[in-house]
């Protein structure tokens, strides 16, 4: 999707648009002529949150539009307007009663949520009324920051084509050509291992989780930027269907399971992001790509794997598969010492469960870490909540045949003790947090269509730029 779909350059006769609150609606109207204010009463216009309203002109010309902004504090309150205001181009105008940690990126936010919600998934779907009707448009706000918006929603977009896609056209080999797609666009090098080559290259969980598929299972690496920067490694789960294994899940469980690769879509925008912004960094992306399927020679429960970290896991569960592909890439990227290790995934159940569908867990024993990645999330609106990494649990999946279990026998704390395993085969080396996200939207709100989400991208991208340029 192209913001110049949507987000335009200034227009003669552009149609005014006014936001406005509900606390500030009165005052504001007051002080417009007698037609405006009979048209508003009228209406019955309260200023509520996404609401609208067009003001008429001469022949049925738009005059102005009006849209609600509810108590002001919401960003995304723009982001209906692409399909809710009658096709036309329209520029901002007054801005009255927005909260005031909003109202200095309140342009910018607006072009934001504008363009993240025109966004439609459309591979596989005919033109309907909807969509050939055409997009409200919006002029570009004079304050906004047109190249960060622009970088941030060509993120969001990648990793929700991504995700939206079926797992029948987002293989391991779909994926690696994304990865490479991405790379070739920067002067990225993209290199990966492969089937059996991930035996003799010592990567023996992702082999084994994705050995019963028929498209083989392989380690996709992005390297881009200078040698003497600083090392920030993203690891991102790319389970591309997971179907439980001989665990199997049910019909339901399997019902969203083409966006398991959630994690390395996230990453893959957030190192287009970084690369597109040329941050003073030398990126690496690494992502386990597998299909967990069912087959004569899928791995068992109970099973023992060998693990590039060198302990066995013994598996407990084999729709716990996500732990295992990151074991072995996270223990690889450890071993450089980056300066910043970052992992996501669509790990657990658990982690929804405590938190919902919209909030990622985090995970980290770093407090200046987590401090920053609070603050960039607060600073972007990309809310993240911090979970314990808490070492009693470790007991949990202690395991009598082998060094550690994937999933243990305990049903609870199930987000803690994932992220316990994975610090495992991080160990000490670097500054890590590891993210447990959805993925998904459920239901659609403004900005937010229903289907894949690029959920913590931009707290992201704000957390790798600030740490950058330290």
């Amino acid at each position: 999707m192209s913001t110049a779909l949507i987000l335009s350059e200034p227009e003669p006769g552009a149609v005014p648009l006014h936001a406005i609150s509900m606390a500030a609606l009165n005052e504001w109207a007051a002080q417009r002529d007698a037609n405006d204010r009979a048209w508003i009463a009228a209406h019955n216009f309260k200023a509520e949150a996404g609401s609208t309203l067009v003001l008429p002109g001469e022949n049925s010309a738009i005059r102005a539009a009006l849209v609600g902004i509810g108590k002001g504090d919401d960003p995304w309150v723009m982001g209906n307007m692409a399909r809710t205001l009658p096709p036309a181009t329209y520029v901002m105008g007054d801005v009255v009663g927005c909260a005031p940690n909003l109202l200095p990126v309140f342009g910018s936010w607006a072009a934001q949520a504008w363009a993240l919600g025109a966004y439609q998934f459309k591979r596989y779907k005919k033109p309907n009324g909807e969509a050939t009707r055409g997009l409200a448009k919006l002029v570009w706000p004079v304050d906004a920051d047109r190249t960060a918006i622009e970088r941030s929603v060509n993120a969001a977009v990648l990793a929700r084509d991504l995700i939206n896609t079926p797992a029948a056209d987002m293989m391991p080999t779909h994926l690696s050509d994304a990865i490479k797609a991405v790379g070739a666009m920067f002067g990225a090098s993209v290199t990966e291992i492969v089937g059996d080559d991930l035996l003799t290259q010592n990567y023996p969980m992702i082999h084994a989780v994705g050995r019963a598929s028929v498209i083989a299972p392989r380690l996709i690496d992005l390297r881009w930027g200078h040698e003497n920067h600083p090392k920030v490694t993203l690891v991102g789960k790319g389970v591309c269907f997971d179907t439980g294994g001989l665990d199997l899940k049910p019909a339901s469980g399997m019902a969203l399971m083409k966006k398991d690769m959630g994690g390395a879509a996230t990453l893959l925008g957030v190192a287009q992001a970084v690369m597109s912004a040329k941050l003073p960094v030398r990126l690496r992306l690494l992502v386990p790509a597998v299909e967990n399927a069912v087959s004569g020679n899928a791995f068992r429960p109970s099973d023992v794997l060998a693990t590039r970290k060198g302990i066995t896991v013994e598996v407990g569960n084999t729709d716990a598969e996500g732990r295992l592909v990151l074991g072995d890439a996270l223990t690889e990227a450890a071993s450089e010492y980056p300066a910043l290790l970052i992992d996501c995934a669509t790990l657990t159940g658990a982690a929804r469960t405590a938190l919902g569908p919209d909030l990622p867990a985090m995970f980290t024993d770093n407090e200046a870490l987590a401090g920053d990645l609070i603050a960039a999330a607060a600073h972007t609106f990309d809310p993240l909540w911090r979970l314990p990494l808490w070492a009693p649990y470790r007991k949990m999946i202690d395991s009598k045949v082998a060094d550690i279990n994937n999933a243990g026998e305990s049903p609870l704390a199930g987000a803690i003790t994932a992220a316990l395993f994975l610090k495992e085969f991080v160990g000490e080396a670097a500054p890590w947090v590891h993210i447990d996200l959805y993925a998904w939207n459920k239901s659609s709100r403004p900005g937010r269509p229903e289907g894949g989400e690029a959920y913590c991208q931009r707290a992201l991208f704000e957390l790798i730029a600030k740490r950058s340029r330290v």
